[in-house]
């Protein structure tokens, strides 16, 4: 019984101790903001917070706040009269008084043992970080510039935080500010640089508000996507993309390879009959047509498009690879005895494309070197069959 008392009255004493050591400190970093000495006053109070038991001091984080707003007004007052002033460390402070005032805010309101909870700084702390918020978003947009994505990010995601802040309650920042999809923009773009799938993706709804940027974040989230592997959500974010801009350069041609590497062409054709119906004179539109009209066997009309398109241009390589192509499904169709003439003058259609495609692209050997071997066997061309012979036997 006489130890416990021993240890009981040896914890109070320590604890008196510890408490005139803090009180001693905290009037000593009072002192030094009055003679505007924020670094000291700074250092003075943080090793406090060390101890568990200084971690719901709310004096102590008025003090951290007041010292680190001091150097904040300094760093400001360089800025503007054009003086030496790391650009950086003056957003930096910015964010720290965001994070030591909402950390103090989350302490005022807790409850008394009543039950009561009668908050002491939120008007006053929250109506200082509405008016400099706006160096949130601008220390973001200093790090976009300086090709520092993951401090940018930081920074946008803590100014698109505020709205979920207790202590911004009054401000309705999620209704009221216009600027959030911007910043969720930037956000997704910063997430995209570092490669950073789960970013990338964290602030997409808000960031697809944000019109002027819309294709852009759809295309992020579409690489997003392929990082992760989910084929599915990549698929439909391509068809989000296509169907709100359907010209833009990067989704069509990945909408196209991913339902031709699944073999679905008829999905495929539907995607380049709604490009056609916006752009019917789109060179890639067009070629596309008649790519997916010869993997459907529909030789015909991807002749009918291929010269359709040569007709347009005819320094395209492809279109003539293709009518070539169909020209030649056609021929070796058709019955060498019943359909003798028709076949030759589809032979030599054929020929007469993959011999332009040949030239186009010289070094497509194994494009056009075993369509042209079949066309000069069919039409009995020795000599060329034998240039083609030798040729692909190198």
């Amino acid at each position: 019984m006489k130890i416990e008392k021993t240890i009981l009255l040896l914890l109070t004493v320590m604890s008196s101790c510890l408490a005139l050591a803090q009180k001693k400190e905290l009037s000593q970093a009072r002192t030094f903001l009055k003679n505007n000495k924020f670094d000291e006053a700074e250092r003075l109070v943080t090793p406090l917070l060390k101890d568990t038991a200084n971690r719901l001091d709310k004096r102590i984080y008025v003090v951290w706040y007041e010292a680190v707003r001091g150097k904040y007004n300094q760093a400001n007052d360089r800025l503007y009269l054009k003086q030496r002033q790391d650009t950086a460390q003056f957003f930096g402070y910015a964010r720290q008084l965001f994070t030591i005032l909402e950390t103090l805010d989350s302490i005022d309101m807790r409850p008394d043992r009543k039950g009561r909870v009668a908050p002491e700084y939120r008007d006053k702390h929250a109506a200082y970080l509405h008016t400099i918020r706006p160096n949130l978003f601008n220390g973001g947009a200093y790090h976009v510039r300086k090709a520092n994505w993951k401090e940018a990010f930081n920074y946008f995601e803590m100014y698109l935080d505020c709205a979920r802040q207790p202590l911004f309650s009054d401000y309705h920042y999620d209704s009221t500010d216009v600027r959030r999809p911007e910043a969720a923009y930037w956000a997704t773009c910063c997430g995209y640089q570092m490669h950073d799938p789960l970013l990338t993706l964290r602030y997409r709804h808000e960031a697809l508000r944000d019109t002027l940027h819309a294709a852009l974040t759809l295309q992020f989230m579409a690489e997003a996507r392929l990082w992760t592997g989910d084929h599915e959500y990549y698929l439909a974010t391509l068809q989000q993309g296509f169907s709100r801009y359907p010209q833009h350069p990067y989704f069509f041609p990945r909408l196209m390879d991913a339902y031709v590497s699944r073999q679905q062409f008829d999905q495929a054709l539907a995607v380049v009959d709604s490009a056609l119906a916006v752009n019917d004179s789109s060179e890639l539109f067009l070629f596309a047509k008649s790519t997916i009209l010869l993997k459907l066997k529909r030789y015909s009309e991807c002749i009918d498009y291929s010269t359709r398109l040569i007709a347009a241009n005819d320094s395209l390589s492809e279109p003539y690879f293709n009518a070539g192509t169909a020209y030649l499904a056609l021929a070796e169709g058709l019955n060498p005895r019943k359909d003798k003439k028709l076949a030759k003058a589809a032979f030599s259609n054929a020929r007469f494309f993959m011999e332009h495609y040949r030239e186009l692209m010289p070094d497509a050997k194994d494009k056009w070197g075993p369509a042209l071997y079949r066309i000069y066997l069919n039409l009995n061309l020795g000599r060329q069959f034998d240039e083609i012979d030798r040729l692909l036997k190198q």
